[in-house]
């Protein structure tokens, strides 16, 4: 029974690290961002199941984590308050061609990553934003006027 609490802790605590990570998705994620996941992967292994390196207490572990996992999504699935809890919500963060600035800082979105993807969908000019979303997946959604120009610059020009 101590192993099915230490996974739980552990998972617990894993969710809040990754929810205090941020946004990004694993695409997006620095190099050194990938190294530690894979590290504390590693490290929370020995503090879920200690010393004990049987096949039974590493069942136990992953089991305790899959059940887990699984009632996160159920509960999400079911009711809309507690997916806005584990998932986040969507934010704006540019509306009628203003980036807003205190979002972006808020969300920890730098200037260099929405001009990538303002250029990976084609747009020249952050004046040609209608409105753009920052998803509680990390991507980001842009809508714009529909007499904005189609190519894209090698860097939009803000504003």
């Amino acid at each position: 029974m101590d192993i099915v609490i230490r996974a739980a802790v552990i998972f617990i605590l894993l969710w809040c690290v990754t929810r205090l990570a941020g946004r990004s998705t694993l695409g997006e994620l620095s190099s050194f961002e990938l190294i530690l996941f894979i590290t504390m992967g590693d490290l929370v292994a020995e503090g879920v199941i200690g010393q004990d390196y049987s096949a039974t207490a590493a069942i136990l572990a992953v089991g305790t984590m899959a059940v887990l996992t699984i009632s996160v999504s159920w509960v999400n699935s079911r009711w809309r308050g507690p997916a806005q809890v584990t998932h986040g919500v969507p934010v704006v963060v540019a509306k009628d061609g203003e980036l807003l600035h205190e979002v972006l800082r808020r969300e920890r979105l730098g200037l260099d990553d929405l001009l990538a993807a303002c250029r990976g969908q084609g747009i020249e000019r952050t004046a040609d934003i209608k409105l753009a979303v920052l998803e509680a997946n990390g991507q980001l959604s842009f809508f714009t006027d529909e007499g904005s120009s189609s190519g894209s610059s090698e860097q939009p020009s803000v504003g």
